[in-house]
């Protein structure tokens, strides 16, 4: 038998997967499965993002692009960054890779090693923590509650950090919370950034998706020390539906930036050609792209609101109003039971699919995903009602 790697043994397959592809089991068998497992947008990528795409292929761009994307993308995503985000980023500071999750992983191999600390909020994505160990590092975990409505608070980070200490990891909009830091929040936590010279890995992934009124801060556009010290990950799956095809990016200090690209030249190569083609169309400021941005936005704020509503009318859960992303994370604490054992019962009885809070590093909790049809959310909210009402 070939033996496995020590590094393999540290990580944890991905819960959210796993839940995602039971209930399609379940569903390919004919059970009637509300799924509110996997966090996708159940739209399609815009028509002209698509039509991109297909022109770039039509036109027999089929070949290798620069490791770090075209030039014409990088420039786009710097100019949108600094456009939309303050954040003066030149296009030698931008790697496009193949997903988000390639574009962060790449960052945390270049600034990760043997002994180093990754300071990360919990509740946490589930690939955070896994990625840390795969760069050989030590995930340090913050711990929040429903009181802070999943936030850290500035002296806990400055408590928590060491000599050990590279990054702090911060997602705002958060999956799998849906929790929004305001300004002064983001503010107060980059003030304990610089002063003790550590970086942050900013996940801007759920950026589009923010509701109440509420605008998205980018902490490294908080002045010149903090910027320095950031870098900023982001993609195209959320903001445009685009999970398929496999486009994130990642800015920052050009040296860091420079690792990413020689990591990445050894892994995939670069990203994907003919998606980098619609991704170019999604970027351009046209009317297009802002409507479609704006419809796919309004509509999860709709959708927030009936499963929020749901959520709140069922005793025995507890659940901070969420203003972005499109998860709602109640405590189910008042069951006595652990989060896998709900969600295993749950799909059981009700054929309705969550994912366990323990794979976000929170037992006490479960995660709903509204990221599908109203119809659905009214049905599975019933089917959750009557399951807490069974125990």
């Amino acid at each position: 038998m070939i033996p496995l790697s020590d590094r393999t043994r540290k990580i944890a397959p991905s819960m959210t997967f796993a839940i995602d592809a039971k209930a399609k089991a379940l569903a390919a068998q004919g059970v009637d499965v509300c799924n509110f497992g996997v966090g996708e947008p159940d739209f399609v990528t815009p028509a002209h993002i698509r039509e991109a795409a297909k022109a770039a292929l039509d036109a027999g761009h089929t070949k290798y692009t620069q490791t770090a994307g075209l030039p014409q993308l990088r420039a786009l995503v710097a100019e949108k960054l600094n456009r939309e985000n303050n954040l003066p980023y030149t296009p030698e500071q931008v790697i496009l890779s193949t997903g988000g999750k390639q574009a962060l992983y790449n960052v945390l191999l270049a600034i990760l090693g043997p002994g180093d600390e990754m300071l990360i909020p919990v509740p946490y994505w589930v690939s955070y923590s896994e990625m840390v160990k795969l760069a050989g590092a030590t995930p340090v975990f913050l711990p929040t509650s429903e009181a802070t409505e999943f936030k850290i608070t500035p002296q806990q980070l400055e408590a928590a950090i060491t000599p050990q200490t590279r990054a702090l990891l911060l997602n705002s909009p958060s999956n799998p919370t849906g929790t929004v830091y305001t300004p002064e929040e983001i503010a107060a936590l980059a003030q304990v950034i610089v002063a003790h010279g550590i970086a942050v890995v900013a996940d801007e992934i759920y950026e589009k998706l923010i509701y109440d009124g509420l605008q998205h801060v980018s902490i490294g556009s908080l002045g010149e020390d903090i910027f320095n010290l950031t870098v900023t990950c982001n993609g195209f799956s959320k903001a445009y539906a685009a999970t398929g095809w496999r486009l994130g990016y990642a800015a920052g200090p050009r040296h860091v930036i420079a690792a990413a690209i020689d990591i990445q030249s050894h892994t995939t190569s670069g990203p994907t050609t003919f998606a980098q083609y619609g991704a170019i169309a999604a970027l351009k400021a046209t009317q297009e792209s802002q409507e479609s941005i704006e419809m796919m936005r309004a509509t999860f704020e709709r959708r927030r609101d009936l499963m929020y509503a749901g959520i709140s009318a069922i005793p025995g859960l507890v659940c901070p109003k969420p203003h972005g992303a499109f998860y709602l994370f109640p405590n189910i604490s008042a069951t006595e039971l652990d989060s896998l054992t709900f969600c295993a019962r749950l799909l059981e009885q009700e054929h309705l699919a969550l994912v366990p809070g323990i794979a976000f590093g929170m037992d006490t909790n479960v995660r709903l995903s509204y990221a599908t049809d109203v119809e659905t959310i009214e049905k599975g909210i019933e089917r959750l009602a009557r399951f807490m009402h069974s125990l």
